[in-house]
């Protein structure tokens, strides 16, 4: 520039922050505006504006490493709201008040702050890099998306400051943030006031059917009174491992995060492999006597898988007319002139239904249920249409169609059973006892049928239930006397159904177990705690153990005969006083968390018995046959990656709804 030749103009009337990085210089009878960081020349005079001027600093600002900000004035802001005036005021609203609202959101002096807010603005590439990382874990993005380029693009026109990462970068970056999600979780754990129950579900890969993956998730009750739960491992399983390596694995698991000794139970799926693992696990732990009544409640299977596999034989027994069913509707939905005709023969036999007909999801069996549902009122009109149509011969015969309706009868329960079960994501264990007394007795008398088909299909489930009730039906009975609104009477109902003469030795264990725990609980409680502490400062590790058990057995003792000194326990009060009401509102956890202070002993036995997981499936797959899939972008990673996504993943996911 010629410096003779060019003044640099100074004027009050430059209202603009915009001439914050331009000079306004007389050059001649002319003005030019000269951009502070590229001395890049652009009309100066007043009758050309500044909008150009702040197009070129957006630009410049870019090239020059500045952030990027939005000028627009307060005088410019009043002038874009006002054009929208006439818009407001053609839907009815009062001139007046719609300026007013443009003076309250315009404020000169906000505009002016917020301005200079952003200006002051200083870019953190390390904060952005893991923003974006965390947004790939909790939305389960692919990694490599950080080099697709659109997304590139789309960031570089968003904030050039952004060093733009790589595939091996981002995932460096979720693995560092998993380090640090899982330093919280193991803090949390280590502090809950009660027992962890843990569970335990085989995945598999979407595009490697043959990789499975085995997903332990801790189930607690927390200070506060929520059931809570976090996945702590999502490891590999090699096929080809015994069940002792995957035991091992899973204690290997326990010891890492340091709850081997806080276990209160594991459930698994039903299977006899499982059943193997378990015990293996059960024994270890029971070595060190960390689990009580010798580990009495420790082995669960899932509730909601037992019921998957009974709904499973059902349609198993209708292998051969489910083809039919489905060949059936799907003649009547191959034309408008076959389903016009179908219709008619509906009204002909005064069919009621309002169900529509539709060929079921096999995946989900409640798809299934739907299906036959529907199907079976349409019998007859399927009947009328075989007699007319000669192209059509899939109907089933009049037998077939008296079984399909007693089989449907079945799914009919236990989808209205597993609904009741999986209506929340987070149901306590005393809800669960109820309803699977229920299916007990349904078995029962299914048994009955005198149709040897049927007879033979309920056989089979029952004797699958049967297996479940052995191992379940204590921690279950348990559950069910830690609701206030039964207590033992639930257990007094159903088990002279369920055992008839005997009914009196099953209540009694129940009574047994209960008392055995509770007891065990009181030695381990806040009020035992001094000569506990006693016992673990008393000589080196091994003579520590031989204390410590002494004590325990003196604590034991002074409770048992303070009992018959005709001192109250907590649950002798809590058994003695009525049942609270059915008919409210009722949230057990709640009830405990209030009453904590009248029956601090037996609280504790709560919060341990009734966060016991009797179902580990999720609400949404909980009519799903076959494991659940591993994402496809996901599941291509290496083994480490993929438990560090998963787990931050569920991690961050529940911060977030917290």
């Amino acid at each position: 520039m010629d410096v003779p030749e060019a003044v640099i103009v100074k004027s009050s009337r430059l209202k603009s922050v915009v001439w914050n990085d331009f000079d306004r210089i007389k050059k001649g009878d002319t003005f030019v505006a000269v951009c502070r960081h590229c001395k890049k020349k652009l009309s100066g005079s007043s009758t050309s504006g500044t909008s150009h001027l702040r197009n070129h600093l957006i630009r410049c600002q870019r090239r020059s490493n500045h952030g990027m900000s939005q000028f627009i004035t307060s005088r410019e802001k009043k002038k874009e709201a006002t054009l929208a005036i006439t818009n407001y005021v053609d839907q009815g609203q009062k001139k007046d008040d719609v300026l007013n609202l443009v003076n309250i959101r315009f404020d000169p002096e906000q505009v002016k702050d917020e301005t200079n807010n952003t200006l002051n603005y200083n870019f953190d590439q390390r904060r952005s890099r893991f923003d974006l990382a965390r947004m790939i874990i909790l939305h389960g993005y692919p990694l490599g998306m950080v080099e697709h380029v659109g997304f590139r693009v789309f960031v570089k026109n968003l904030h050039p400051l952004f060093e733009l990462v790589s595939c091996n970068r981002v995932e460096s970056d979720c693995l560092e943030i998993y380090v640090k999600e899982k330093q919280k979780v193991n803090e949390l754990l280590d502090k809950l006031p009660g027992k962890i129950s843990l569970s335990a579900d085989m995945w598999t890969a979407t595009d490697h059917l043959e990789s499975s993956y085995l997903c332990l998730t801790a189930h607690y009750i927390d200070e506060s009174w929520q059931l809570s739960k976090k996945v702590l491992n999502f490891m590999f399983v090699d096929p080809s491992h015994t069940e002792d390596l995957h035991s091992d694995a899973i204690m290997n698991c326990l010891m890492d995060w340091d709850i081997d000794r806080k276990l209160f139970s594991m459930t698994f799926d039903c299977s006899s492999n499982s059943d193997y693992i378990s015990l293996r696990i059960r024994d270890r732990l029971s070595q060190n006597r960390f689990l009580y009544c010798n580990g009495q409640l420790f082995d669960v299977s899932c509730a909601i898988d037992l019921l998957n596999l009974m709904a499973q034989d059902a349609l198993e027994a209708l292998c051969d007319i489910l083809p039919k069913i489905r060949d059936s509707i799907q003649c009547i939905k191959q034309s408008r002139e076959v389903q016009a005709k179908f219709n008619e023969m509906a009204e002909q036999v005064k069919v009621q239904s309002q169900k529509g007909l539709s060929v079921d999801n096999p995946s989900q069996w409640n798809s299934t249920y739907a299906m036959l549902g529907a199907a079976v009122e349409y019998r007859e009109a399927f009947s009328l249409l075989q007699e007319s149509d000669v192209g059509y011969s899939a109907c089933p015969t009049e037998e077939e169609w008296g079984r399909t309706c007693v089989i449907t009868g079945f799914l009919k329960f236990f989808f209205e059973v597993t609904n009741i079960l999986t209506k929340t994501n987070f149901p306590t264990s005393n809800i669960f006892f109820p309803e699977l007394c229920d299916v007990h007795l349904q078995l029962m008398e299914w048994s009955k049928n005198s149709d040897d088909y049927i007879k033979a299909l309920a056989f089979k489930m029952r004797t699958k239930f049967e297996e479940y009730w052995d191992k379940c039906g204590l921690a279950l009975a348990v559950s069910a006397m830690l609701d206030p609104r039964f207590k033992m009477k639930l257990v007094e109902y159903y088990y002279p159904q369920i055992y008839g003469v005997v009914a009196v030795q099953r209540i009694d264990d129940v009574v047994n177990c209960v008392k055995a725990l509770y007891n065990e609980h009181s030695i381990c409680s806040p009020l035992a705690s001094i000569d506990q502490g006693l016992a673990w400062q008393v000589g080196s590790s091994s003579s520590g153990k031989d204390a410590r058990d002494r004590l325990m057995g003196f604590d034991k003792f002074l409770h048992e005969s303070s009992q018959s000194e005709g001192s109250k326990s907590d649950l002798d009060k809590y058994l003695e006083e009525p049942l609270f009401p059915r008919n409210v509102e009722f949230n057990v956890l709640n009830w405990w968390k209030v009453h904590t202070p009248r029956y601090p002993i037996l609280s504790m036995m709560a919060r341990n018995v009734l966060g016991i997981p009797m179902s580990k499936v999720a609400s949404d797959c909980a009519f799903r046959s076959g494991r659940r899939v591993v994402d496809r972008e996901w599941s291509s990673l290496k083994p480490a990656t993929i438990q560090a996504l998963v787990c931050s993943q569920d991690w961050i996911r529940s911060e977030l709804e917290s």
